[in-house]
């Protein structure tokens, strides 16, 4: 990524973290990370949601609708830096799931190794 990249990746995150609390119902939508493309054309978006009124693809669908009306707002943000705002894409950030199964993964494995030693977590 070059710095420019970079640097637009950053302002995005924090301008859709600002957009994205009007969406906030009943739950927590978190930006974890953006990656723009080195032709700035597309910045893809990784969401966590915490969702507790329901399912939280829900809440992916009511993002992808709204997709347009959000990078609207975030062109009013973004107009005097860039010329052409980046089309946005939603992914799920799986990281948290990943390192919670691996976590579990990991407790079974040392109980196997030392079944004397169980521990409860």
């Amino acid at each position: 990524m070059s710095i420019r990249t970079e640097r637009l990746a950053s302002v995005i995150k924090n301008d859709i973290s600002r957009i994205l609390q009007k969406y906030q119902n009943n739950n927590m939508i978190t930006v974890t990370a953006v990656k723009v493309t080195p032709d700035l054309s597309i910045a893809r978006i990784n969401l966590s949601v915490i969702d507790t009124s329901g399912s939280e693809e829900a809440v992916y669908d009511l993002l992808n609708e709204k997709k347009t009306e959000i990078r609207t707002e975030l062109a009013k943000l973004l107009r005097h830096q860039v010329r052409k705002i980046p089309e946005i894409q939603f992914f799920r950030d799986e990281t948290a799931e990943y390192a919670s199964k691996m976590e579990k993964l990991f407790r079974k494995a040392k109980t196997i190794e030392n079944p004397d030693n169980l521990e409860e977590n």
